[in-house]
Formats: C-alpha cells, structure tokens, sequence
C-alpha cells in the first residue's frame, strides 16, 4: 500500500482533552434535555386523564359483565 494511502491518526494531549469536553458537553446537553422532557412530563395532565379514562373504562366493563352483582350490591345499601 502507497504511504499517500497510509493515514495516520496523531493524537497529542491537547487533541484528546478537546475530544473529552466535546464528549461531556454533548452528554451534559443530552442529560439536561432528558431532565426537561421527565419534568415536562411530570408536569402533564395527560397521565392522569389517561388514569381516570382506564378506571372509567374498568368500571363499564364491570357493569357490562356483571349486571347481576351490581343490582345485588344496590339491594344490600
């Protein structure tokens, strides 16, 4: 193979410290968008809604499946 061809990678202490803190800043930029996303999140009512939507739903299949238990339920009150 032609040495034209031939690459070589020469890393000094300078190049290594800059991959370093481009590499932590990218995490650190990473680490705080998924923050922002987890507390934008936490801060949505779409997770509640969504609660109150399945116990809705559990309850009409209930009631659905089971009439019978229901008027028992409302003789013995």
């Amino acid at each position: 193979m032609n040495n034209q061809y031939a690459r070589r990678e020469v890393f000094c202490r300078n190049t290594c410290h800059e991959l370093k803190r481009f590499w932590e800043r990218e995490i650190g930029k990473q680490t705080c968008y998924r923050e922002s996303e987890e507390h934008r999140l936490g801060r949505s009512a779409l997770r509640r809604l969504r609660e109150e939507w399945k116990q809705r739903l559990e309850t009409k299949l209930r009631l659905r499946n089971n009439p019978d238990d229901t008027e028992k339920r409302a003789n013995v009150a």
